[in-house]
């Protein structure tokens, strides 16, 4: 893994390089991640292949980065990634859960020879009179949770993970790894490195804004693939993304490519090596 920085408005943006194969792929987190949850894909990808992933702004070693937060900024932010880097049309652009979104909004201005949508970017409109809030404290529970709480140390951090009803029965030294590279704080104060404020108001944008992000997706071209985990964000048995939901943008975008990824939740289709292997194989076609 090489660590390189961004200029971005505000600062600079970390991002790592995971391989050093000249094929690129560009990795969007989610919205309480970090680039290191991409390393179980990096490392099932075949040789030739590299894959760039960045810690967004409000997360990871880019947390200092100033708001405004949303999507479009993320966007804004993934361009001057791609910038960097060299992306260019032979590139293939991916995100998992909120990174799937902020990657269809980039990708409707960035031609990639394939976009993989990861558990994530269909459009998600709220119900009449439903306060965001309250939608979002209701789906995302323990992730946003856990980001206004301390523990008396790293290893106390690591326990909440491991207790996590999507995370326990796959736990592997790569899900260790990505939890002790979002811990930071001294003793009796370990905390996330997520900043909850950023989480929040990119989870309004979220909800929210579902006519722009439903519009980007129509504008990416190629259509992009979309990888479904079966099971959800604490392993429940209906995915963040139903089949209701995702047939009713098949009718409205024919040419988006839906496939589910058997045995995995909204979090081991990128941990858990049966699954990582599924979403590298997808990325690198």
């Amino acid at each position: 893994m090489n660590i390189d920085e961004v200029a971005v408005p505000g600062g600079r943006l970390r991002i790592a390089r995971f391989g050093g194969g000249p094929r690129l792929i560009i990795a969007a987190h989610g919205i309480t991640a970090s680039l290191m949850a991409w390393r179980a894909v990096a490392e099932a990808l075949p040789p030739g292949w590299s894959l760039v992933a960045a810690d967004l702004r409000g997360r990871g070693h880019s947390a200092d980065l100033p708001g405004p937060y949303g999507l479009d900024r993320h966007a804004e932010d993934l361009e001057r990634v791609a910038e960097h880097v060299g992306a260019d049309g032979t590139s293939v652009l991916t995100g998992h859960s909120m990174g799937a979104y902020v990657a269809a909004l980039h990708g409707a201005h960035r031609r990639y020879a394939r976009v993989v949508l990861v558990d994530g970017g269909l459009p998600l409109p709220l119900p009449p009179g439903a306060d965001p809030d309250e939608v979002l404290e209701a789906t995302l529970g323990p992730a946003v949770a856990r980001l206004s709480r301390t523990y008396p140390s790293v290893d106390a951090y690591l326990d909440f993970f491991r207790a996590h009803p999507a995370l326990a029965d796959d736990w592997s030294p790569l899900i260790e790894e990505y939890v002790r590279y979002d811990a930071t704080g001294p003793d009796g104060a370990v905390r996330s490195r997520a900043r909850e404020d950023a989480v929040r108001q990119d989870g309004r944008w979220l909800l929210t804004e579902h006519e722009a992000i439903g519009a980007a997706l129509k504008a990416v071209e190629p259509a992009p693939l979309l990888l479904r985990a079966p099971r959800g964000l604490l392993n429940q048995d209906v995915g963040m993304l139903p089949d209701d939901l995702t047939a009713r943008w098949a009718a409205e975008l024919p040419s988006l490519r839906d496939e589910v990824v058997p045995d995995c939740n909204h979090y081991t289709i990128l941990f858990a090596p049966r699954c990582a292997a599924v979403v590298a194989a997808r990325l690198t076609g």
